[in-house]
């Protein structure tokens, strides 16, 4: 891995919106691949459907994780 990379996943984990597009990503990476293997949809037919719920959920994430370092971590 190189300086610039392992830099990026530094800042990326280091913020709550960094974890929380991490998180979104790779939920609507399994989201995909759960309804294309359960329904036998298209990798796109999956990725639409699974846009709306992980995104959703990446916003609860990101509201849980900043409520977490603000009133959690200062204390």
């Amino acid at each position: 891995m190189t300086e610039f990379t392992q830099g990026a996943f530094k800042v990326l984990g280091s913020t709550s919106i960094g974890r929380a597009l991490i998180y979104t990503i790779g939920h609507i990476i399994i989201a995909m691949s759960v309804v294309s293997v359960v329904t036998g949809a298209s990798l796109f037919e999956a990725g639409i459907v699974a846009l709306v719920e992980p995104t959703i959920n990446g916003v609860w994430f990101y509201i849980l994780d900043k409520m977490f370092t603000k009133y959690v971590r200062s204390k």
